[in-house]
């Protein structure tokens, strides 16, 4: 796995974690890694018909999470390698079937855009926690959690994490900490360990339309290896879900 980092970063945490890639999955193009001053950077790939490009911030390359952040980002490189469906389907096509002939703020369309980024981590981190055990992305996702529900509560200017958004709204919150529970499930991790139950019930109390359970169980079974169709249905579904709890009817999605 060649890669090489740009922006003054020490290689050292880079290499580390592709070379714990290395020992069970393959990368074919050269990574690039653009470390950014800005704190507020989130953490994200890029895909090139030649390369890839991970974006990430000093702060987060100097935090005791960045082996892990690196390594879920050189994930979603194997899986867009491999042609995981997950990482080529675009949303829009989803969402084009899931709310036709229907109208919805534009607010709510970028949060379905977040519960497709939420499913295609979830195959990434299917990858991270194949490498490593599980507790300290857990710890992780629990404090991410933890400021999400403080932040919808209380709004403040301050930094952001993955799961805190930049415009705090209670149902995405929600859906969010449904997120976290659903990684804990899906690798067999109580949830009650790590406070991440407790937290996700409490951000369902501001949304109350959001069942977190229901969510939570959603992402904990996505199937390992999708077909198209079935991974397309999956998200039509979630993002259904989402915009309206109770449908009156569900429909295929293709």
């Amino acid at each position: 796995m060649e890669v090489n980092v740009r922006g003054g970063a020490p290689p050292g945490v880079f290499l580390s974690a592709a070379e714990m890639l290395e020992t069970r999955y393959d990368v074919d193009d050269p990574v690039y890694v653009t470390v950014e001053d800005d704190p507020d950077t989130r953490t994200h790939v890029l895909h090139y018909s030649d390369h890839h490009e991970v974006v990430i911030s000093a702060a987060a390359v100097s935090s005791a999470m960045a082996r892990e952040l690196i390594l879920h980002e050189f994930a979603h490189v194997v899986r867009h390698e491999e042609g995981h469906t997950s990482h080529h389907l675009e949303p829009a096509e989803a969402l084009m079937l899931g709310t036709a002939g229907r109208r919805v703020p534009r607010s709510k369309l970028i949060h379905c855009y977040q519960i497709a980024n939420h499913m295609r981590d979830i195959y990434a981190d299917d990858i991270t926690l194949d490498l490593l055990p599980p507790q300290k992305l857990m710890s992780y996702l629990t404090s991410a959690v933890a400021a999400a529900v403080t932040e919808t509560r209380h709004p403040t200017m301050g930094p952001h994490s993955r799961l805190v958004s930049r415009a705090p709204d209670p149902e995405i919150t929600a859906v969010n900490a449904a997120f976290a529970m659903g990684v804990a499930r899906r690798h067999d991790v109580d949830p009650r360990a790590h406070r991440l139950e407790a937290l996700a019930h409490a951000a369902a109390d501001d949304a109350p339309r959001i069942d977190v359970d229901i969510f939570a169980d959603r992402f904990a079974k996505l199937q390992a290896d999708p077909s198209t169709r079935e991974y397309r249905r999956d998200l039509v579904e979630m993002m259904r879900t989402y915009l309206w709890p109770t449908p009156a009817r569900q429909q295929a999605a293709d």
